[in-house]
């Protein structure tokens, strides 16, 4: 497996406007940094899926709402890293 690193992703339907973050060869979660957002909301967010394996994160963020917004920061998390893993299928 190759090492993704520095993946930016734009976010829709959201306060963050992009999110960045790196998969090891592991395809584990690292260094995940949100510009805009609730600061506390995605600090929280990056310190919980740091070192986690992809599909466990995927597994716990995906479909989760802020409001009524049908999204949040963590399913746009998710459907980032979803779409780096399956580059043919991006979400």
């Amino acid at each position: 497996m190759t090492n993704r690193s520095n993946t930016r992703y734009k976010t829709t339907g959201v306060c963050a406007v992009y999110i960045e973050y790196d998969l090891d060869d592991k395809n584990c979660i690292h260094n995940v940094r949100f510009t805009g957002g609730c600061s506390g909301n995605t600090r929280a967010i990056a310190a919980l899926v740091e070192g986690m394996p992809a599909d466990e994160a995927i597994r716990r963020l995906q479909g989760i709402q802020c409001g009524n917004r049908g999204t949040s920061c963590g399913d746009q998390l998710a459907r980032a890293v979803q779409a780096t893993l399956n580059p043919k299928n991006k979400t």
